[in-house]
């Protein structure tokens, strides 16, 4: 819905694809076209290349935007695309690869002076090397798989007794996830911040930032909120992380929109985590400090125009709330189903992202969010307040949603001092979750 809502305000026809679970969702509806390319499986639908390139072919498609997930970061996907004449909105495959795999990426940017948190310089073989290499870097670690995401095939040790166990876990949930095994080991920063940086480039070489966003409300490796500009990060950090992601950036040439992502110490030290070589879920909170469209800017920037942005610094405030189909007082339990009723939030300064409406069926196949709320104001507080008005005002009935969450969380006195890390849910006060 988002990327068709740009697209009709630049008079580009859409096709929709669809599984068949998803045969009423409204993005079918408001695309010119729709095509279903397979059952509701991802592995048979959505990330069936065949069926989704078999899409574009016969509604003589010119170009496939690839949205936030499934195929948005898969390199054969954009060369496939590339061979059959069709223009991949996004990076070309070779960035892809440079930025997906993160030992290479690791390796790209440390060439390009950009700070990386210690660790392993490829692969490890075995846990004895994880062992190893932990003995001289120093406890806590933290292990990851090179082709993960969410959360999978990632495990923290405390001591050597538990680095063993955990690189047999994480190797095997990243094997089933992923079907690749490979796991690599960094030092792992206590008390760090989710601090990322927008960047655009263009297909002439010119590279800008748009300033960060702050992820650092998570729970098990899951974004809840984003805001921006970020309460921890000042005036020099911010022009340090703007550079060190232009740096990134820069250094494979990069194309499209992305997003350099950051660890950020206690003591504002910085590393880099990863590229995202796509355009993400809380984009949002970026164009609207920025009054950008972003999804416009990536497809101009897809037809050879060249980025009409600049190096941005914000003066206002932003903050989204990803509203889940999840039950929060049963430890976040998926809650799929119909929809009874629907009353979303209005006012000024109050945006609604979503494919819902009422008397839509939420199927239980694939990602459970359902809405995003983001809110503008002149300071964080105020931006804090509406949200908290937006999300008393915004209605759903027939599942369970995290809203409870988020309303708790809007009240919460260190949240709002900004006084928060990745680890805050570990000690938020649940109990706090209104039950109406």
């Amino acid at each position: 819905m988002r990327i068709i809502r740009t697209c009709k305000e630049m008079n580009i026809k859409t096709v929709a694809v669809y599984s068949t679970a998803d045969r009423d969702s409204m993005h079918t509806r408001f695309a010119d076209e729709a095509v279903c390319i397979g059952p509701p499986q991802s592995k048979d639908s959505y990330l069936n290349i065949p069926s989704i390139m078999a899409a574009a072919e016969i509604t003589n498609a010119d170009a496939i935007h690839p949205g936030y997930g499934f195929l948005a970061e898969n390199a054969s996907f954009a060369e496939i695309c590339g061979e059959y004449g069709i223009k991949f909105i996004g990076p070309t495959p070779e960035m892809i690869r440079k930025m997906g795999d993160k030992i290479t990426a690791k390796e790209t940017v440390i060439a390009a002076n950009v700070p990386v948190v210690p660790g392993s310089k490829g692969l490890l073989e075995h846990a004895e090397e994880a062992i190893e290499l932990s003995d001289k870097i120093g406890y806590p670690v933290i292990l990851k798989a090179t082709a993960g995401g969410g959360g999978k095939g990632m495990r923290i040790a405390w001591n050597k007794e538990e680095l063993a166990d955990a690189f047999n876990m994480a190797s095997t949930e990243a094997l089933a996830a992923f079907g690749n095994g490979g796991m690599y080991l960094e030092k792992y920063i206590e008390e760090p911040r989710h601090i990322e940086i927008q960047v655009a480039g263009d297909q002439y070489g010119n590279i800008c930032h748009l300033s960060e966003r702050d992820c650092s409300i998570q729970r098990r490796h899951q974004k809840l909120i984003e805001e921006c500009p970020s309460p921890f990060v000042d005036k020099k950090l911010r022009e340090r992380l703007g550079e060190a992601a232009l740096n990134a950036a820069k250094a494979i040439n990069y194309e499209g929109l992305g997003t350099v992502e950051f660890l950020v110490d206690k003591h504002k030290n910085f590393y880099f985590m990863e590229m995202n070589t796509r355009i993400q879920v809380e984009h949002p909170v970026t164009e609207e400090v920025m009054d950008w469209d972003l999804v416009k800017e990536q497809i101009k920037i897809a037809a050879g125009i060249k980025i009409t942005g600049k190096n941005y610094f914000p003066t206002i405030h932003a903050i989204e709330c990803r509203i889940n189909a999840e039950d929060p007082f049963k430890n976040f339990m998926p809650s799929p189903g119909k929809i009874t009723f629907l009353h979303t939030s209005k006012g000024h300064g109050v945006r609604v992202d979503t494919h819902v409406t009422a008397g839509y069926t939420i199927p239980p196949y694939y990602d459970s969010m359902i809405a995003k709320i983001i809110c503008r104001a002149n300071t964080r507080i105020e931006a804090i307040d509406k949200m908290k008005r937006a999300l008393d005002e915004f209605y759903i009935e027939g599942i369970k949603t995290t809203i409870p969450f988020h309303k708790a969380l809007m009240n919460d006195p260190e949240f709002r001092k900004g006084n928060f890390t990745t680890k805050f849910l570990e000690t938020f006060d649940f109990s706090t979750m209104p039950k109406d």
